[in-house]
């Protein structure tokens, strides 16, 4: 199944420290947190061709990751705690996966906040989201049905067959990014979604530094 046994407590891949390398929160230190498991595709590379979602740059499946395994909400929000340094303001965690949102859930996002954390969440759009979120960042992927059409930021990965920026220009969102795809191609997608950008200004460009930058 696609789906995480959420029996078993929330089932994570890594948890770890480091900079937001995307979009609108871009150098802001944050703690990570992958959720394992996603609703477009396995992530098991037999079942690529098969999947809603054939592209992915993150390993998801399994809890074998730094910090991977099963918690109970208190003991993710200590987890998290832990790794935030000493100077103890501006706290930020970001949910993402796979899709958090298959996991995510009030009571979490309560844990996380009584430990003063903001909360952000990356999400493929597709699964209305709990109350509670401080960011939400939609990711839409092409042959999806999107039910987060109002959110902090959209960060479309350009360019994606079957979905045009275009699609998604009246809807509420406070930061339009484009993201251009990595891969073989990422040169050219890249000129595309500068050029893009600079035709239509509703859009700004995302660049994943982290990357760039040799973080994760």
């Amino acid at each position: 199944s696609l789906l995480p046994d959420l029996m078993a407590g929330y089932k994570v891949k890594e948890i770890y420290y480091t900079l937001q390398g995307e979009g609108a929160h871009a150098g802001r230190p944050a703690v990570f947190l992958r959720f394992t498991g996603c609703n477009l595709w396995t992530g098991r590379e037999e079942d690529r061709a098969d999947a809603i979602c054939t592209f992915c740059d993150t390993d998801f499946i399994g809890m074998d990751g730094t910090l991977g395994g099963k918690y109970t909400a208190d003991e993710l929000a200590h987890t998290i705690d832990m790794l935030w340094p000493a100077e103890r303001n501006n706290k930020y965690v970001v949910c993402t996966g796979g899709e958090p949102m298959l996991q995510l859930d009030s009571q979490l996002i309560d844990a996380f906040h009584a430990k003063h954390f903001e909360v952000g969440v990356e999400t493929n759009g597709t699964i209305t989201p709990p109350p509670g979120l401080d960011w939400i960042c939609v990711s839409p992927k092409a042959n999806t049905e999107i039910v987060i059409r109002k959110a902090n930021e959209i960060k479309l990965v350009v360019k994606q067959r079957g979905i045009e920026p275009s699609q998604f220009e009246d809807w509420d969102f406070d930061h339009f990014f484009l993201q251009p795809m990595d891969g073989p191609d990422a040169h050219s997608f890249t000129e595309w979604a500068i050029q893009y950008c600079l035709i239509n200004p509703t859009w700004r460009l995302s660049i994943q530094t982290h990357k760039i930058l040799g973080i994760r």
